[in-house]
């Protein structure tokens, strides 16, 4: 047994919807991988249900397996607006998130985030970045200017297959280049308290003070 499948045998299960959702995503959409899966999942659920988030963004739907898992540690009358801006994503997506148990807490929109959370006028106090890396340090800024002290923002993907650790990074290489770019202007952040985990492929998480 690897140290992968001792944890997994060691948390809480992976709801039965999940793992349907986990292995259609597998078989049906490129790139699978990108979805949370059974322990980044759980952590999620825990982290919301120890934050109570009363509005939450997400950046970066996919296959809506975390928000799936945001969306089961949210207390009742708590919103959920999750943002994936490939319009082709829907048809796999939405009948997904619509036929779970929290659909009326989610709300699915098409579209950028930068541009949408804005005009919705959303001032979360949980937000998770999932979304495109070139973007990342944009996305920061953006709800920061949203979110009140004592929210808190959590960043996956922070340790990029491991590429963050290469000194040097090509110019082409741009979602490489948007996480360290992420992780340098939250390391140099003073209005921030952060931790970065090794959980899956980094995870960063956030409390504005």
């Amino acid at each position: 047994m690897d140290r992968d499948e001792y944890i997994r045998r060691h948390i809480d299960e992976e709801p039965e919807y999940l793992h349907r959702l986990w292995r259609d995503t597998q078989l049906r959409l490129p790139y699978g991988q990108m979805a949370s899966g059974h322990v980044l999942g759980r952590l999620l659920r825990m982290l919301t249900r120890m934050i109570r988030p009363r509005t939450v963004v997400e950046i970066g739907t996919f296959s809506g397996y975390s928000t799936l898992c945001i969306a089961e540690g949210l207390e009742q009358g708590a919103e959920l607006h999750t943002f994936e801006i490939f319009d082709e994503q829907e048809d796999f997506t939405r009948p997904w998130l619509e036929g779970s148990p929290y659909s009326k807490q989610i709300h699915f929109h098409i579209g950028d985030a930068l541009q949408l959370v804005p005009q919705l006028g959303l001032q979360p106090d949980l937000a998770y970045i999932d979304g495109d890396k070139r973007q990342y340090k944009d996305y920061y800024d953006m709800l920061m200017w949203r979110m009140e002290p004592g929210s808190y923002i959590i960043a996956d993907n922070t340790l990029w297959y491991g590429q963050v650790l290469e000194e040097e990074t090509r110019q082409s290489d741009r979602q490489t280049l948007g996480v360290k770019a992420f992780n340098e202007a939250v390391a140099r952040d003073k209005r921030v308290e952060k931790v970065m985990l090794p959980v899956r492929d980094g995870l960063t998480i956030i409390r504005i003070i």
